[in-house]
């Protein structure tokens, strides 16, 4: 892989070159960010989620996560990062608003969770009586028979991402080589070194004591995605390829079908009747499947992912290994965004070679070390069989990405994508910088060590920000407005529902309804 360094370097200016800037300006991003409602306490909220946030079903903006505790925030696509996290302010702001009315809750910032309750004392989402309302709670309630709760209330962003006139095949490529680099991102930006120990109680861990009631690994950097975070060992079992769309979809379909003996023995419904899955298969359904990034299209109703994405193709992609940033009132900001509309781009225009099962090995490998020592000085990760020190690694990335922030910068006037870069330099050469350091260094200079204590002073600071931002009546309004509409959404899908749930669950569940593979060529 080494040797092909230098004309991949030539390869890329041309591929850059052959980008307008009128391309480069149609560049789109969104953000969906996941936050847990908190106690003032520090411990989980209990309550149902705010009914004056509108329907959780059909709200196009403010919904629910995994958890009934756990607010998901959801922005529209926009032209510049700014313009995005306008939007993600003024959603923040409407929910604090919100929350405000029934209690005195907060926002929890960190992406390990707040100080937790029993297991089966986490509420799982409720999404009304409605077929898909059920189904939803259904798949949660399988989520947490298959993985426990615990694990599903970690939170996180996700960073949806498209350019014009990109084809399946090159998301593809992007996708091969992003997945190759994503410990750059974990090392930057990861921001989950430290965990209350209730999250860990009664588990296998490798993390060592810090304080009390706090874990940590001395070097880690983003705990979220290392083997304390969406780990299973049924999905363990799954190399999937992300080597064409066709063979994408083969390795998904298989896990959506094939019966797994483990949830053979749970069952689709308990003794009382109640649904304990929606399938007995490795998945239930495609976003069960955890990756670093997906390939996305936007469904039709009632239609399912791998369908849309066989029938009409990749339309963006999801990249969802970003910590939320406890050091930033939303959680992400414009510098960071940047960096990653720059590192998406290399992942682009970059060559991008098949990968293979052992490559797949390396990278479950190198995702691991950066996740859980990162900061390690002298760090190395796995590359082609070699071993590669991280920074040195990660400096040759940031210093191909130059040619590509240059042409950003020179798209949209300013110097700000340089920027981005020039502070990712700085990062890889002292690691003391980094949120994740900069989390324990916090924690040990005025909360005696604890991730909690915190977590919480930040969840503060943050609801206190929010709540003295102003917004205008005209925003208060049209946030006012999507509520009610959401609910009369969500009231006229329960009218208008007639099949039996059995008879429902049976047909969403069904391989027929995942594409016909045969069909695929027809449509390239």
């Amino acid at each position: 892989m080494t040797k092909l360094h230098a004309p991949a370097g030539a390869l890329l200016q041309d591929r850059l070159k052959a980008l307008t800037p009128a391309r480069l300006k149609g560049m789109r991003r969104g953000i969906e960010k996941e936050s847990l409602r908190a106690q003032p306490g520090g411990g989980l909220a209990l309550t149902p989620h705010p009914a004056v946030l509108g329907s959780a079903l059909t709200h196009p903006h403010i919904t629910t996560d995994f958890s009934e505790s756990q607010v998901e925030l959801v922005t529209g696509v926009h032209p510049s990062p700014e313009v995005a996290l306008e939007e993600l302010t003024q959603l923040h702001q409407f929910t604090y608003r919100a929350m405000k009315e029934v209690g005195d809750e907060m926002l929890w910032v960190s992406s390990m969770p707040c100080d937790l309750p029993t297991d089966e004392t986490i509420p799982i989402a409720r999404f009304g009586a409605s077929n898909i309302g059920r189904a939803k709670s259904v798949y949660r309630m399988g989520l947490s028979h298959r993985y426990g709760r615990r694990m599903q209330t970690i939170s996180g962003i996700h960073y949806n991402w498209s350019l014009p006139d990109v084809t399946s095949e090159q998301y593809f490529a992007l996708i091969r080589n992003f997945r190759r680099h994503a410990f750059l991102l974990l090392y930057l930006f990861g921001a989950s070194p430290a965990v209350c120990s209730t999250f860990v109680a009664g588990r296998q861990h490798e993390l060592q004591p810090l304080a009390e009631s706090t874990m940590y690994m001395p070097h880690g950097t983003s705990l979220r995605m290392g083997r304390l975070g969406y780990q299973s060992d049924a999905q363990a079992s799954l190399a999937v390829s992300y080597n064409s769309l066709e063979g994408y979809g083969a390795s998904l379909q298989d896990a959506l079908t094939r019966p797994y003996p483990p949830y053979e023995k749970v069952g689709i419904r308990n003794p009382g009747g109640d649904y304990n899955q929606l399938a007995t298969t490795l998945l239930q359904i495609e976003n069960e499947f955890y990756g670093t990034i997906r390939p996305k299209r936007v469904i039709f109703p009632g239609e399912r992912p791998l369908h849309a994405l066989r029938e009409r193709g990749v339309e963006y992609v999801e990249v969802r290994l970003m910590d939320l940033d406890p050091f930033e009132t939303v959680g992400i900001n414009a510098q960071t965004m940047r960096f990653i509309d720059v590192f998406l781009l290399h992942c682009l225009l970059s060559d991008s070679l098949d990968d293979t099962p052992q490559e797949i090995t390396e990278l479950k490998h190198n995702q691991h070390q950066t996740a859980e020592r990162g900061r390690q000085p002298g760090l190395t990760l796995k590359r082609a069989g070699r071993e590669v020190p991280l920074t040195a690694w990660g400096a040759e990335l940031v210093a191909e990405c130059a040619p590509i922030a240059a042409a950003l910068d020179a798209a949209h006037g300013g110097t700000q994508y340089s920027e981005t870069l020039a502070a990712a330099q700085a990062a890889l050469l002292d690691a003391s910088t980094l949120p994740s350091a900069r989390v324990l260094a916090a924690m040990a200079q005025d909360f005696d060590n604890s991730f909690v204590q915190f977590a919480r002073a930040q969840s503060q600071k943050t609801q206190g920000e929010l709540q003295n931002l102003p917004l205008s009546e005209q925003q208060l309004a049209r946030l006012t407005a999507l509520t009610e509409q959401s609910i009369q959404a969500q009231r006229q899908i329960e009218a208008s529902d007639t099949l039996p749930f059995e008879i429902y669950r049976q047909q969403y569940v069904s391989a027929e309804r995942l594409g016909v593979p045969g069909r695929e060529a027809a449509h390239a």
